[in-house]
């Protein structure tokens, strides 16, 4: 009894019952504490994942050596938070798909003398793979399959023949052992388009592989990386007996396509090109005099295409639509024509895993019924783009729209449809000066015919008088 009433006094119950409906309160608390407690850091850690990007990417290998042979880029990649699964191409496990989901956000293909890919991958699923919004980053060599050779002809580029390699013999490395196949390639070949090269570097690039020419029917494919005009793609241990496959700046060493949904595509005819021996070695040209470089300008090429293919760089965002007649901060239900409008739109950059501000001057608004009726450019205004501009004096269905589509960016499109009505009966003007003839006409009948009248009037008076 004694033990019975301390207890009952330490935990303030009044009884047994009580204690254990107390008790029960308390867990259901807990519970529900950690619950919330759960729920947040499951908030939070989504959060997260959506501010840094999706980052799941599957790699395949032709072997697991070349994991330590190219691991200076894959660093790279984790270090920037991605989620490497490295596989080899091979391997009867693999699968892109499962119950109509995409397992990985990206996908690197480092095999280049693969044959057939294992599990359910093959050409048909990376291609369903980039329809469905997935970035896919591609490393060939003169040892390229066939699996290969078909998913570039998807993408609208051609490879050569295996055992094919790029040639220059006026733009080789002093340490090409005599085919003149490793080639060194001059900053100026590159694309001019920063979001995807980087910035401008006078290193020159280190490559060794397979040359490509692209679909001249297809708008989308980037000329990434050309050869010099003395460069072409046949086999190094033949005499050339036909035309080669590609020839002078026509030879593409690197190329890209974005697709119309936005997905990103690189090819690179060399896997050399990403090696950690690549990255380090040092370059020169066979050349008398050319000047002797300490390091390639292949690891700052290679990052900064990473971060392009996988949209680090180059992704827009359109945030908040306004429009309103000016003076006034809300839309009507429908313009009239010849108003004064201010259109405003926010658009976004992501940046670092962060979506700030863009900055662009070259961005245009149209104001569309069937076509446009007013062009006109947007003009930043803090971390906005505005404009105001008057109506054209046609009413119907229009369309506010912004086409953004420039080298390197993902396409943005935006359109926001208003009605615009003619003028109130009561909004015309009491007297339009374009109708002043046809007022002077009527005033000048009513003068006419009370002239007659007084004449004519007289004149019967006159007669009655005689």
């Amino acid at each position: 009894m004694a033990l019975e009433r301390l207890t009952t006094r330490n935990t303030g119950c009044s009884g047994t019952l009580n204690c254990k409906k107390r008790g029960s309160s308390m867990a259901q608390k807990n519970s529900k504490g950690f619950s919330q407690n759960a729920l947040f850091f499951l908030t939070a850690a989504f959060m997260l994942h959506v501010a840094m990007g999706d980052g799941r990417t599957l790699v395949l290998l032709d072997n697991p050596n070349i994991k330590d042979t190219h691991s200076i880029f894959f660093r790279s990649l984790a270090d920037r938070g991605f989620d490497l699964t490295f596989k080899t191409a091979d391997d009867p496990g693999l699968s892109l798909i499962k119950y109509g989901q995409f397992l990985y956000d990206h996908l690197i293909i480092f095999s280049p003398s693969v044959e057939d890919f294992g599990g359910n991958i093959n050409v048909e699923t990376i291609t369903a793979f980039i329809d469905g919004g997935g970035n896919v980053l591609v490393a060939a060599s003169s040892d390229i399959g066939d699996p290969l050779r078909e998913l570039g002809s998807e993408c609208g580029i051609e490879f050569d023949e295996e055992k094919t390699a790029v040639i220059d013999h006026h733009n080789y490395d002093v340490s090409d052992p005599g085919e003149h196949t490793l080639i060194v390639a001059d900053p100026e070949n590159l694309l001019k388009a920063p979001t995807i090269v980087g910035k401008p570097t006078d290193k020159p690039i280190l490559f060794k592989g397979v040359g490509m020419v692209a679909d001249p029917d297809n708008p989308l494919v980037l000329d990434i990386l050309t050869g010099s005009s003395t460069s072409y793609s046949y086999f190094p241990d033949r005499a050339i007996t036909q035309y080669p496959h590609a020839v002078g700046k026509n030879t593409l060493l690197i190329a890209g396509l974005q697709a119309r949904n936005n997905a990103r595509v690189v090819f690179s005819g060399s896997l050399h090109f990403f090696s950690d021996a690549f990255f380090n070695s040092p370059v020169q040209k066979a050349s008398p005099g050319s000047q002797r470089y300490e390091q390639t300008g292949n690891q700052e090429l290679a990052e900064a295409l990473s971060r392009w293919v996988f949209k680090e760089a180059g992704v827009l965002r359109v945030g908040a639509v306004t429009h309103h007649p000016v003076g006034e901060t809300t839309p009507p239900a429908a313009y009239t024509i010849t108003d004064l409008v201010e259109y405003s739109i926010v658009i976004e950059m992501l940046s670092e895993g962060r979506w700030v501000p863009f900055d662009g001057d070259d961005i245009q608004l149209e104001f569309v019924r069937i076509d446009p009726f007013v062009r006109t450019y947007l003009k930043k205004n803090g971390g906005k783009y505005s404009v105001q501009f008057k109506l054209p004096d046609v009413y119907g269905v229009f369309q506010f729209k912004v086409d953004y589509n420039r080298l390197g960016y993902t396409h943005l499109y935006s359109s926001t449809q208003v009605s615009v009505r003619p003028l109130q009966h009561t909004q015309y003007e009491r007297f339009i000066p374009s109708a002043y003839p046809y007022y002077a006409s009527a005033f000048s009948m009513m003068a006419g015919l009370f002239i007659f009248s007084i004449v004519f009037l007289h004149m019967k008076e006159k007669e009655k008088a005689d």
